[in-house]
């Protein structure tokens, strides 16, 4: 048994968890066809019912798992795991359909449904079921009320509501005005985009897969690994001092992780150049700025020329630059955890005589 805790304990290394996330991804994509039969939804709900339970045996587990705030999220993964089988699903079996000259379900179920007596029924018991629900809930679980604020005595580690953990994730790898304001305001703005610039009518009012795989794809990458996978990551492995701990690990305060972050500008200039750095920032950080502008500016040209040429084409110069931007400014956070978790790189460009770090 101590070996199967030491393999998760293993897996929950970050640099192993966002690598598995990404693979999972792939693997629901490439294999779709067999991720839509129920054979995989029951071995994936079994597995994760006897990881949860077989695992609550273990007490630093169950401390964990059944803390009043983390509860939900435990709820959480199961449903984020059933809304994407079952929309994968939905979207298989309509491009079976489709390709047999069929059309989508949804245009098969045409028939129109009365709000009164079908719609309000259903929304009376939902209602009544859900009331019940969480009036067990309240009775059984203790609210997760603590003690009142004292700045002498401080959580370790402070957390935020879940539905901030990633965004506090993101504050690992980002100075707090990208985290904290400029990446959430592009993904407000990305979704106001999004029906301004994708204009593909294939898709509207019915799942399917084979139609829009890039736009499924990326949502799901954004979605279920940028997002949800951090919330899960935030609360579960992230321990005293914000360091990472395996979920059967000892939550152990005075677990201490050297940090040997380094700007770019002092990997180029004193370890690559044996030099010191320069005093003028804009020497100095030169790199990093020509890096992020090539990223900016310079890289959305050349995968128009090469590998997006036919979203070019399709989309037109305008609606693809948008869409290039903020495909680029989502993938900036996975490459800089990544660049985090294998090189220690802390800034790209690191300006603190204007407090400006990307």
């Amino acid at each position: 048994m101590g070996f199967v805790k030491s393999i998760f304990n293993a897996i929950a290394n970050p640099r192993v968890f966002f690598s598995l996330a990404v693979g999972a991804l792939a693997l629901v994509i490439w294999k779709r066809e067999r991720v839509a039969s129920n054979l995989f939804a029951y071995c994936v709900f079994g597995f994760l019912a006897l990881f949860f339970g077989l695992g609550s045996f273990d007490p630093n587990f169950r401390l964990i798992v059944t803390k009043p705030d983390n509860v939900p999220i435990v709820g959480l993964i199961f449903l984020l795991v059933f809304f994407v089988w079952f929309s994968i699903r939905e979207g298989v079996i309509n491009d079976r359909r489709i390709d047999a000259g069929q059309g989508p379900i949804e245009k098969a179920e045409s028939d129109r449904v009365w709000v009164w007596p079908d719609l309000v029924y259903t929304e009376l018991i939902s209602l009544i079921v859900f009331s019940v629900i969480l009036i067990v809930w309240s009775i059984f679980l203790k609210a997760p009320l603590e003690q009142p604020a004292n700045p002498a005595n401080t959580p370790n580690p402070s957390k935020a509501p879940w539905y901030f953990l990633g965004l506090q994730e993101m504050l690992v790898y980002f100075d707090p005005w990208l985290a904290g304001v400029v990446l959430p305001s592009l993904i407000i703005v990305g979704l106001i985009c999004i029906p301004y610039v994708d204009k593909n009518p294939k898709g509207n009012g019915y799942f399917t897969f084979k139609e829009r795989k890039a736009e499924i794809t990326i949502f799901l990458f954004g979605f279920a690994v940028l997002w949800a996978s951090l919330i899960v990551l935030g609360t579960f492995l992230r321990g005293p001092n914000w360091n990472f701990f395996g979920p059967f690990e000892f939550w152990d305060v005075h677990k201490l992780e050297a940090l040997t972050n380094v700007n770019l500008s002092e990997y180029i200039w004193v370890r690559a150049l044996r030099t010191g750095l320069p005093s003028q920032w804009y020497i100095r950080e030169i790199f990093g700025i020509l890096f992020v502008l090539f990223y900016i500016f310079g890289l959305p040209v050349l995968l128009a020329r090469k590998w997006f040429r036919g979203y070019y084409e399709k989309l037109g110069a305008p609606r693809y630059y948008v869409s290039a931007f903020l495909f680029l400014m989502m993938m900036a956070l996975p490459i800089k955890m990544l660049a985090r978790w294998i090189f220690n790189l802390k800034y790209i460009v690191a300006i603190g005589e204007f407090f400006f770090n990307i």
